[in-house]
């Protein structure tokens, strides 16, 4: 079921991450990654009231074995939305969603290093086709040298944050109910996404008030990036709920040629040899990565 979940997801992130691309020209990156959250957050809460019927037996561990990575996953979280809004806007949309994939290789060190999850070695083969595919696909264009370098390491940093990120929410989602994984993921999403909120919130109030402002007057067209990352949200926290986050991460890379063909079609950006060289590239890699 992890396989379903994680094609949904990153399908509903490209998604999210086009609207909230518009949202950002007037409210910034910190009010666009709000938009994430704030608006994410009632659909959150309904998946949850709706899987509620489902988990009978649930009996959520509020222990600090949850909120130690819930609160840590939810801080990098916010942290990598903005570096990747901020790699988007310099490089578009497809370059910047690429460059976020460079938290596969990122997730799989994570999750060994910090949570000794093991990966066996196609795995890791896959790793590192897909890495190098990676970064044929985000190398500056000499036209651009200036702008790439920031989008570029904007892109990178965002990368590493998410797979901090995917690896503390589902070691916080088994810590919450290993029984009812699938009620603990949508839980989790619904806890991390209030502590989001409110700690955005707090900070445009101290630092940006008319972002904020611009965010709740321009309500009506964030419902859909909230809705998109509410449904790309519950999509990845049950993927993670049922398997390890690297695979997960892995199979998550189809989100690049999505990206792809929906900056094509939105943006009018294009695609050269070189980039569809690295999409064959990073495909292997997934394919070796999902199947060992």
């Amino acid at each position: 079921m992890w396989v379903p979940a994680t094609i949904a997801a990153a399908t509903f992130q490209v998604g999210r991450n086009a609207l909230q691309r518009g949202v950002m020209g007037t409210s910034g990156p910190w009010g666009a990654t709000l938009v994430r959250f704030l608006f994410g957050l009632p659909f959150s809460m309904v998946f949850v009231l709706v899987a509620l019927p489902f988990a009978p037996g649930a009996q959520p561990d509020w222990s600090g074995g949850f909120w130690v990575p819930a609160v840590a996953g939810a801080a990098s979280q916010v942290l990598a939305t903005a570096a990747l809004l901020g790699a988007m806007h310099r490089c578009g949309l497809a370059l910047g969603t690429a460059l976020q994939q460079s938290s596969l290789p990122l997730t799989a060190l994570a999750g060994l290093v910090i949570y000794h999850e093991r990966l066996s070695g196609g795995a890791w083969a896959g790793v590192a086709v897909a890495t190098a595919g990676l970064t044929m696909l985000s190398w500056p264009d000499p036209r651009q040298v200036r702008h790439s370098r920031t989008g570029v390491a904007l892109g990178l940093l965002s990368g590493l944050l998410f797979g901090l990120a995917l690896n503390a929410f589902r070691h916080a989602a088994l810590a919450l109910d290993s029984r009812e994984p699938i009620f603990a993921a949508l839980v989790t999403v619904a806890v991390v996404q209030a502590m989001q909120t409110v700690a955005l919130v707090l900070f445009l109030v101290w630092r940006d008030p008319a972002a904020l402002w611009e965010v709740l007057r321009r309500w009506r067209p964030s419902l859909g990036a909230g809705l998109c990352g509410a449904c790309a949200s519950a999509g990845w926290f049950v993927a993670l709920a049922l398997a390890p986050a690297a695979p997960v991460r892995a199979l998550g890379i189809i989100e690049a040629p999505i990206a792809a063909l929906a900056g094509h079609r939105l943006f009018r950006e294009t695609v050269n040899l070189r980039q569809m060289a690295a999409g064959v590239a990073i495909c292997a890699g997934v394919a070796l990565t999902a199947l060992f």
